[in-house]
């Protein structure tokens, strides 16, 4: 099984324009991705995908593979599908696209072998990790994709409400779904081919397009927290996770917060 990692990434983003270049440590955002995906030792290949030119140049500088895409993609899975289009890799039904979106600043090597291992045993079309929600106010913002599955581990919906429901009962499971999304190579090219469903834009996530279309989503879950960065008050917060994650040590020298060991 060959196994591609795909980095997308683009500057115009409505929430927070010009996220992948902000620097978190001293270093942009998505350096960071890229650094922390090398940590994975199966990737055959680690390419961002942009549509930028800042941050094609930022990724090359360092020595990274940099891709440049169109402009006018709807989401990030569409980004990916091309980018592998354009690498001609030659991948077949056994191989495995993991798509690391561009402001997952936590995601972590055992994140992504888990997505790996998944897929490995099944075969499913897609495997995207969820990680825990342990705030409610994370559960409830809109910014925050919830996911919600079955006892066969697979998604039954995903929604920027606070699904389940904390009506009737206040300690309930919350996920977030996360944009670390494994795909067989075969069906990342099927899905860019798939007309956009309604809940999918209603939503607006991409996923919900595999599940309008009764295809599973695996999930897979970690109890490590995920910050998917689409605010400032997110990048500071991830900032304070970095600054004492021993990850970081792998890739970027920072100073030992007090009280770190």
């Amino acid at each position: 099984m060959r196994t591609i990692c795909i980095i997308p990434a683009r500057m115009a983003s409505s929430r927070f324009p010009g996220k992948p270049l902000v620097p978190l440590l001293g270093m942009p955002m998505i350096l960071h991705l890229w650094h922390r995906c090398r940590l994975y030792p199966e990737f055959e290949r680690i390419v961002v995908a942009t549509c930028d030119r800042e941050i094609f140049g930022t990724v090359r500088a360092a020595g990274g593979e940099a891709i440049m895409t169109l402009d006018t993609h709807p989401g990030c899975v569409d980004r990916t599908d091309e980018a592998i289009a354009k690498l001609d890799l030659g991948l077949d039904e056994r191989d495995l696209v993991l798509m690391v979106q561009g402001d997952e600043i936590l995601v972590g090597p055992d994140m992504l072998a888990r997505i790996a291992e998944a897929y490995r045993e099944t075969r499913p079309p897609v495997v995207n990790l969820a990680s825990r929600i342990y705030r409610t106010r994370d559960h409830d913002d809109p910014n925050v994709v919830k996911v919600v599955f079955g006892a066969d581990g697979n998604a039954i919906y995903m929604s920027r409400a606070p699904i389940p429901s904390r009506a009737r009962v206040a300690d309930v499971p919350m996920y977030q779904q996360t944009g670390v999304i494994g795909f067989s190579a075969p069906f990342l090219h099927r899905f860019g081919q798939i007309e956009r469903t309604p809940l999918e834009k209603l939503e607006m996530i991409d996923m919900l397009r595999v599940i309008e279309n009764h295809l599973p989503v695996r999930i897979v879950t970690t109890d490590t927290e995920t910050i998917g960065v689409d605010t400032k008050a997110d990048r500071d917060r991830a900032e304070q996770v970095l600054a004492t994650d021993p990850l970081v040590r792998k890739y970027l020298a920072v100073p030992v917060a007090a009280g770190s060991g």
